[in-house]
């Protein structure tokens, strides 16, 4: 559980970080953006990559969670 979260997690990053320095430099970082190739977040971009940098954030945190829950247990 700990290594899907994980991933998640940096999926979740990295597409953030892909459409918030693709809106910043102008389309540099088309490859990474996801978000900017979606219509149905037209004009709403850079608001939808600093959400999912916070999700990341927050899916990275549950994942630590999951592995020091597991070590109480064991």
């Amino acid at each position: 559980m700990k290594t899907f979260l994980g991933f998640l997690s940096f999926l979740l990053l990295s597409q953030g970080v892909g459409g918030v320095l693709y809106e910043l430099t102008g389309g540099w970082f088309r490859l990474w953006s996801v978000v900017s190739r979606n219509d149905l977040f037209d004009g709403y971009e850079t608001a939808v990559s600093i959400a999912l940098i916070v999700a990341g954030i927050a899916v990275g945190a549950a994942a630590s969670a999951v592995s020091t829950a597991r070590r109480g247990r064991v």
